[in-house]
């Protein structure tokens, strides 16, 4: 099969298109896939320059994709070969990623592809869609009558918060530089959009929320993280996708007693928490070990919601798979609305 391999950390020269042998089914629970699309994600970029999160190069990169299930294990009967399926699995250094024509991935991650998106958009979302809903929902708990403030929301995380967010019945504020996407993220169901290159970010938010908002979302990391705790009312929720600098000054947060939360929806597959019979979990445990079945429960909701088209990725372009070190390029220009995908 065709795939993109990572070398060695580095710039987008690192990225090689390679022929490999077809990926094979190691455990009961996993299922072959023949790829259809794959998202492109800021993770990739990350390991591509920093390093593998798993392992050493060489590697495929790409967390999520979308495609039609070739085999299964044993082990698995949620889905059957011949369905079109979109799931959150590898890219990390695991022994196969999405930036290829095939891929192996556990069954619990996996769900049916809505029939309402075609793969290129359904491969678009599950990283970002899960990254969203565990930090709105599952960290913040948000719902309906709350208001959410998102920083960027118009990127890849942030246009899909906002949508889940309105389909739960929140207000939404959100954070995004120039007109155009100052209509793309009203279009989406923003009720405040705030642009920062024209508008002074804070006094537009305490403007739309005297009181302060009951949850914001940080995907912008840095000193927006900072920035953002006195816009978050007393007792209310701050989740961020990033790492805080090391010297941040907590103060302001911990006075007005903020819920700080941290969302990072690699951690299943960083630490392979699945359920197998070398597992004996008392019950309390046993939650944790379902992280990546709640992945693909997330994507069933999700899918339930892109039939009723209340949920639907925004793709900025669609590459080639030989062309993904081009795609990595145009994603670090920054300044993205939606997602980027590459189709084999």
């Amino acid at each position: 099969m065709r795939a993109v391999v990572m070398t060695r950390p580095g710039g987008t020269e690192v990225l090689e298109v390679r022929e490999l042998p077809e990926p094979r089914i190691e455990r009961d629970d996993e299922v072959r896939i023949e790829v259809r699309a794959a998202s492109v994600n800021p993770v990739d970029t990350k390991l591509r320059t920093r390093g593998l999160y798993l392992g050493e190069p060489p590697a495929i990169l790409g967390c999520d994709g979308a495609g039609i299930v070739k085999e299964v294990g044993p082990a698995v009967s949620r889905v059957k070969p011949g369905d079109a399926v979109y799931w959150c699995y590898g890219g990390l250094g695991q022994r196969v990623g999405n930036y290829a024509e095939e891929t192996v991935v556990p069954e619990a991650c996996v769900a049916k592809k809505p029939e309402s998106l075609d793969f290129v958009h359904a491969a678009a979302l599950p990283l970002v869609l899960i990254a969203a809903w565990e930090a709105l929902f599952d960290r913040a708990h948000l719902h309906e009558g709350q208001k959410l403030l998102v920083h960027a929301g118009a990127g890849g995380v942030g246009h899909v918060a906002i949508q889940l967010a309105k389909a739960r019945g929140a207000r939404i504020a959100t954070t995004v530089s120039g007109a155009e996407k100052y209509a793309f993220v009203a279009a989406l169901g923003a009720d405040r959009p705030v642009d920062y290159r024209a508008e002074d970010v804070e006094r537009a938010v305490r403007d739309w929320s005297a009181v302060g908002v009951d949850v914001a979302l940080d995907t912008v990391g840095g000193q927006t993280f900072v920035d953002t705790f006195p816009l978050v009312r007393f007792y209310g929720d701050l989740v961020t996708l990033l790492q805080p600098p090391a010297d941040t000054d907590f103060k302001v947060a911990r006075l007005r007693n903020l819920r700080i939360g941290f969302e990072l929806m690699l951690t299943p597959q960083l630490h392979d928490l699945r359920i197998g019979p070398e597992l004996m979990l008392t019950p309390q445990h046993r939650e944790v070990y379902e992280a990546l079945a709640h992945h693909g429960e997330i994507l069933e909701r999700g899918a339930e919601l892109a039939e009723q088209g209340r949920l639907k990725p925004h793709v900025a372009d669609v590459y080639p798979l030989t062309q993904a070190a081009e795609a990595h390029r145009r994603l670090e220009e920054g300044h993205m609305m939606g997602k980027l995908v590459l189709v084999p």
